[in-house]
């Protein structure tokens, strides 16, 4: 299992629709990167000056909205999963 550090979160991409409105099926060439994942670990947070930790304000389960270009891939048991800081979320899914 992977573990964060500090205010790092690990995300599970949500796969977007394959295929356009009028049934057009995209190959994976022409895909854009997921913007939107499931949180599945979180870091502790991060260190601030008074040497205390800021609290996350994300969990696991949370379905959240990133910025495009933020995230680093990395494959565990060909499984895709992107790491990103907790500042690159723009919003949780509700």
């Amino acid at each position: 299992m992977l573990k964060p550090l500090n205010e790092h979160v690990i995300v599970k991409p949500l796969s977007k629709e394959e295929k356009t409105a009028s049934g057009i099926i995209l190959p994976d060439t022409v895909k854009e990167k997921p913007e939107q994942g499931e949180i599945i670990a979180v870091g502790p947070g991060k260190i601030l000056e008074n040497g205390q930790r800021a609290l996350m304000s994300v969990k696991i389960g949370d379905k959240v909205i990133f910025t495009k270009y933020s995230p680093n891939e990395i494959k565990v048991d060909n499984q895709e999963y992107l790491v990103l800081n907790e500042s690159d979320i723009l919003a949780i899914i509700e």
